[in-house]
């Protein structure tokens, strides 16, 4: 079997806890932030998981994590 190749893209967003649950952090966090309350968007820095039904396809994606 070849290598697979690891998704770009994926490896910079998502990444695996030990129980094997796939972290990933929340969006709307990158600009227009000043008509944002502070609650939100220190809200938005938390990290957060990603949902059941797209686990299995971001594993694919990042097989080697």
């Amino acid at each position: 079997m070849p290598k697979l190749k690891t998704h770009s893209g994926a490896k910079k967003r998502f990444n695996l806890t030990a129980s094997g649950k796939v972290k990933r952090a929340r969006a709307f966090k990158s600009h227009i932030l000043t008509k944002k309350t502070t609650k939100r968007t220190r809200h938005l820095r938390e990290t957060a998981y990603a949902d059941q039904t797209n686990v299995s396809a971001i594993k694919k994606m990042i097989p080697y994590k």
